[in-house]
């Protein structure tokens, strides 16, 4: 299994980890037994990073993987990295989606994680989004914070803008970043794949698989339906799901060409774009881990990473990454 250092003096991690979000049903339903299994056959890989969020399913996600934890407590220690996230809420009088990164609330919301976890401390605390109260550098020293009382290990930022990661780094040192970053979404390279290299900054990579087009089982109408966040996601309706089926079949021949599952490929290829690069897919299958844990152990030599960087070029996906609301909150910077 390859290992990266998670941030520059970071401990050093699987370059693949778990990202959570599939545990709360985000994809298709998912049962607590389901997820231990993934959890099971992650640490059979050799997988010890696992991402998750207090809104992936308000909760759900952190309680399934605290019920897991439970085995291990006070057993020499737990088998995993644990990265949580906070700073999504929703005003209390009209219920709108806002961001909050005050000292209180992002606080008050780790310990809650905490709990749920059945931790005293994560390796790793996000701000999920930006709030644009803040500067980032006035965030930064509340994360710096709450390292001095021993609640996280370091800390990081989700789909900011290399410039704010600059100015938070001038602060602290910044552990990480989370981006999307994928075959499918390369926007990264524009700036934030190089801001993290020159930093020693963690990139980390969700949906590095294109929320599971890049593929062997790629989304279905029906399971699309059946995914409270894939039905609103721009690229999987109003016809741009059947265009991007058909614009990324070239990967698949591909891959299967090659001997390898797409999915594979698809993991081999986002690590390959650097040294602090690290990919979380998510997944509720072991059998689907397993293809995606090959990719951390495959070297693309050049003319396959050319040839699969050929049939899917830059901007070949149908529809914007985001709807209308979801894409408020990550900062734009190209």
């Amino acid at each position: 299994m390859l290992r990266r250092p998670l941030g520059a003096g970071g401990p050093e991690v699987s370059a693949i980890g778990i990202g959570a979000m599939s545990f709360a049903g985000f994809y298709g339903p998912a049962s607590e037994a389901q997820s231990h299994a993934v959890l099971d056959a992650a640490m059979d890989a050799g997988v010890d990073h696992i991402d998750t969020a207090n809104i992936y399913g308000m909760g759900t996600s952190e309680s399934v993987i605290g019920s897991f934890l439970k085995r291990y407590r006070g057993k020499g220690g737990i088998p995993f990295r644990i990265a949580t996230k906070a700073s999504i809420t929703r005003d209390p009088e009209t219920g709108a989606r806002r961001f909050d990164n005050s000292a209180a609330h992002l606080e008050s919301e780790l310990d809650q994680s905490l709990k749920r976890l059945g931790l005293e401390r994560v390796d790793l605390f996000y701000v999920h989004r930006r709030d644009p109260r803040l500067e980032i550098e006035e965030v930064t020293q509340t994360l710096a914070g709450l390292v001095a009382k021993g609640k996280i290990g370091a800390f990081g930022f989700s789909e900011i803008a290399p410039t704010s990661l600059r100015r938070a780094a001038a602060v602290h040192p910044v552990a990480a970043v989370q981006s999307e970053y994928s075959l499918q979404t390369r926007l990264p390279e524009l700036g934030m794949v190089q801001a993290c290299g020159e930093l020693g900054t963690a990139l980390v990579a969700f949906s590095p698989v294109g929320r599971g087009l890049l593929s062997d089982t790629p989304p279905t109408p029906a399971r699309v339906a059946a995914s409270p966040f894939l039905r609103t996601n721009t690229r999987f309706n109003g016809g741009n799901l059947e265009r991007n089926l058909a614009a990324s079949l070239p990967l698949r021949d591909l891959a299967a060409q090659a001997g390898y599952p797409t999915a594979t490929l698809a993991i081999a290829w986002v690590l390959s774009q650097g040294p602090t690069v690290h990919a979380i897919p998510g997944t509720r299958s072991p059998g689907h881990l397993h293809e995606l844990v090959r990719g951390a152990s495959m070297m693309l030599d050049a003319d396959l990473k050319a040839e699969i960087e050929r049939r899917l070029p830059l901007g070949w996906a149908h529809g914007a990454r985001y709807s209308g609301d979801q894409v408020i909150g990550p900062e734009d910077y190209c």
